[in-house]
């Protein structure tokens, strides 16, 4: 398995060039069947490591651009009067796919973020009093600008806790950059790139990942983060128990990318800022700081079993 794993690994990395890391915490998360926010400038490949994590996956795609005049009815679908029938047809929305891209999801308003809500959560919507299923798996893969740009409506703290994991790209480094400037079209790359998984081989590992073990010391030291962000006056409120499952599940997927079938202390530490810094709120006096400063200091006041 960690053969495939890496192939998959290698086979993104052609195209998000010197992201190797951020690349296997995507992928991490959706092994741990979470959704995925990624959030940076725009240009710097957020929607293209998303088309890239469902091509090699082999999964089916489909794509939302949003904007301010984009309602409910656009992402689940609409019922549409047909004459011949003399009656409503259904005629489903792009969230019927196995990974739905939400680019830009902060670019519309909360009232359409919020129609996200129940597919992402339990992976079902209901539609005129109608609950319909979605496809199995099924992941939702949102990038968002940074508040600070013009024309952003937040993300509700409902919404941003659907996450398991918010990541950044950034920047890449002066080699890979001069290999982007001298290489191919990164369009022209995706479109040869040839799945390396199927979704019944990706269903297998996911639940392959519930497997991996955790110790009762790891599961203490996992608890020990949670409980100092609770009584920290560094944070205003403290993580969630969802927070905790997050974590939990991503440090065992983590675990398996690295080819182990249990949890070590560095799973939890690198998975962390990832699962956490989009659901911290630091404390007034701690406002000015940056999300990885507020992961470091709970990760440097919890001692490791």
């Amino acid at each position: 398995m960690k053969t495939l794993l890496d192939k998959t690994v290698q086979q993104a990395g052609h195209i998000i060039l010197g992201k190797e890391h951020t690349i296997r915490l995507a992928l991490a998360c959706l092994m741990a069947r979470g959704h995925l926010l990624i959030e940076d400038l725009p240009g710097v490949g957020k929607t293209t490591l998303s088309h890239v994590l469902a091509k090699i996956l082999g999964l089916k795609f489909n794509r939302i651009q949003f904007t301010s005049d984009l309602l409910p009815a656009d992402i689940l679908g609409v019922s549409v009067y047909e004459r011949d029938s003399a009656s409503f047809k259904f005629h489903p929305g792009p969230i019927f796919a196995q990974v739905l891209l939400a680019d830009e999801i902060n670019r519309t308003t909360p009232k359409t973020q919020s129609a996200l809500l129940e597919a992402m959560e339990e992976h079902q919507v209901t539609i005129e009093g109608e609950t319909l299923a979605l496809p199995e798996p099924f992941f939702v893969i949102a990038t968002q600008n940074p508040m600070h740009l013009i024309g952003t409506f937040p993300l509700p703290e409902s919404q941003l806790d659907r996450f398991m994991m918010c990541i950044e790209i950034g920047y890449p480094g002066p080699a890979a950059e001069r290999a982007l400037l001298k290489g191919q079209d990164r369009r022209a790359v995706l479109a040869a790139v040839e799945p390396c998984l199927t979704p019944a081989q990706l269903i297998e590992i996911q639940e392959a990942v519930r497997r991996v073990h955790i110790s009762e010391a790891l599961l203490d030291y996992l608890q020990a983060l949670l409980e100092f962000s609770r009584r920290s006056s560094n944070y205003k409120t403290g993580l969630s128990p969802r927070a905790g499952l997050a974590a939990l599940h991503s440090a065992q997927a983590w675990a398996l990318l690295e080819g182990r079938d249990h949890v070590i202390p560095e799973d939890v530490q690198t998975v962390l800022p990832g699962v956490i810094g989009h659901r911290l709120r630091p404390s007034l006096e701690h406002s000015g700081q940056a999300p990885a400063q507020w992961v470091r200091q709970l990760l440097d006041a919890v001692a490791i079993p």
